[in-house]
């Protein structure tokens, strides 16, 4: 239960709750707080830490691999493909902008689909399609040969059971820990309240139009509400299909002398490594088991860690000597539709921003911004 004091100090008169300490949530926080700087504006966390994907995922500023551009043209039309990619390209770029590529470790090595020996089919796709590819990406991004052959560069970067290269020069990476360090930062110094270790279980519309809120042995009101919580967001809008995706990671000691330099995807992005200060982060396989991995549960499972183990030894570092480091989760919101769903909620006053699809790095800021836009045109009229 609240004391007196604590009920009237930290959660009476606040204006726009935000539920959820994201890549998301905090730039919600941030814009609105630029827009009402009179507002009492307050974010919740469950965690200690933002505790979904924001500190959790691998750190790629990227915008498309060609085999997962060339899987989406398959179940969606071309518009749609290509201004989901313009969103997640324009998003990077007001990333960079906001803050800076010192804030983000920003790391413009560029990005590499990777081809195993028995991916031939899939590879000559892609080549064949590289054109078109380009063609697209030109009018998005500026820049001509986005996607250009690099199998000659296998051997330079050490990889081993990989038959062909695909280069994206325009791909970065990005320190996710700096940039949630330095977004928080700026969240506070605008005037925001950030609570950490305190979970939102339920809310409700009261007849005042306010929206009450219910936490571990209290509750509270405020004006409006703001959902940004992405994979777990069934947990207070079970209606939205919006299903959890656990991704699993590792990343190595570090290695002398390391070869590998840049981001990679591989069998269609499902799987991803990168450098990070002279260690290899490799995640993913997902792929394996959809079902068990659609879950909030953030423990990492023997089946995918043992994959992750055998394409880092015979793929990534053959014949290198490493040591696993570190092993983790994080939890993304996945749907069938991938652009992201930014709606006010049949509950009045109580909004949502979900649905990133594992792209919150690259569309966070932009998804952050459009949310702020609705909760300000509604709160004009």
């Amino acid at each position: 239960m609240l004391s007196y004091w604590e009920r009237a100090s930290f959660f009476t008169g606040i204006d726009v709750c935000i539920i959820g300490a994201g890549i998301v949530g905090l730039h919600t926080a941030l814009f609105l707080k630029e827009k009402y700087p009179n507002y009492s504006i307050a974010v919740f966390e469950r965690g200690t830490l933002p505790f979904g994907a924001s500190t959790r995922n691998a750190g790629f500023a990227c915008f498309g691999s060609p085999s997962e551009l060339l899987a989406d043209l398959t179940k969606f039309p071309a518009t749609d493909v290509f201004s989901l990619v313009e969103k997640r390209w324009n998003g990077l770029q007001d990333l960079i902008k906001t803050h800076g590529e010192f804030n983000l470790g920003l790391e413009r090595f560029g990005g590499y689909e990777v081809f195993a020996p028995d991916d031939n089919a899939s590879y000559s796709n892609c080549q064949n399609q590289l054109g078109f590819l380009n063609h697209e990406l030109k009018s998005i991004t500026g820049t001509a040969n986005v996607f250009t052959n690099r199998t000659e560069q296998i051997q330079a970067l050490g990889l081993g059971k990989v038959a062909h290269l695909i280069y994206n020069e325009l791909e970065a990476q990005i320190d996710t820990g700096k940039l949630m360090k330095h977004l928080l930062q700026q969240v506070q110094a605008a005037g925001v309240q950030l609570y950490f270790g305190l979970e939102i279980t339920a809310l409700h519309a009261t007849n005042q139009g306010t929206v009450q809120l219910y936490s571990n042995g209290f509750n509270f009101e405020v004006k409006q509400v703001a959902i940004t919580t992405n994979g777990f967001i069934q947990q207070l809008l079970p209606e939205l299909e919006i299903k959890p995706a656990r991704a699993q990671v590792l990343i190595t000691q570090p290695i002398p002398q390391l070869k590998l330099k840049g981001t990679f995807h591989y069998d269609e992005g499902y799987y991803y490594f990168r450098n990070v200060d002279d260690r290899v982060l490799f995640g993913g396989g997902r792929n394996l088991a959809f079902e068990a991995e659609t879950t909030t549960d953030m423990q990492v499972t023997n089946p995918i860690q043992n994959k992750l183990d055998e394409l880092l030894a015979t793929m990534i570092l053959p014949g290198v000597n490493y040591e696993v480091d570190m092993r983790w989760s994080g939890i993304m919101g996945m749907g069938d539709e991938k652009l992201p769903i930014i709606k006010e909620t049949s509950i009045p006053s109580v909004y949502v921003a979900a649905r990133c699809n594992g792209m919150g790095v690259a569309m966070g800021i932009q998804i952050g911004r459009d949310l702020a836009d609705l909760i300000s045109k509604t709160t004009t009229n």
